[in-house]
């Protein structure tokens, strides 16, 4: 299975079934990670966790304080698609593989900007 983005100009497949995703918080400059899994079923998100807290970032009940962050597990299915935006005032989304982080500029191998990326596992064709 692959992960697929998929932005304005083209679709980008990256061959991996775990990742995380991370960014910085527009106004609060607080990190935020997400770790997802790619299924069968869809995008799983195993794990969340923030660096601290700020307005509309409060994590929920659940979460643990652990190492400095605050984690927990969200109770979501798995979705067919992800839509992440960029309103280009805090950076851009970070994907983190195997120790190693790239922005979806890097992986797309162009400047994203300000405009809607979407990730999904990317569609097969049946041979």
């Amino acid at each position: 299975m692959s992960l697929c983005f998929a932005t304005a100009s083209g679709v980008k497949a990256l061959a991996l079934s775990a990742f995380t995703l991370a960014w910085t918080h527009s106004v609060a400059k607080v990190e935020w990670q997400e770790d997802w899994r790619v299924t069968p079923a869809g995008l799983e998100l195993m794990q969340a966790r923030v660096k601290g807290t700020g307005p509309g970032m409060e994590p929920p009940p659940e979460a643990r304080l652990v190492d400095g962050w605050f984690q927990w597990r969200p109770q979501r299915p798995p979705m067919h698609e992800v839509v992440l935006g960029n309103s280009g005032a805090a950076g851009e989304w970070r994907l983190c593989h195997d120790g190693k982080c790239r922005t979806l500029s890097e992986i797309v191998g162009h400047p994203i900007g300000a405009n809607v990326t979407t990730m999904s596992i990317c569609e097969q064709q049946e041979k």
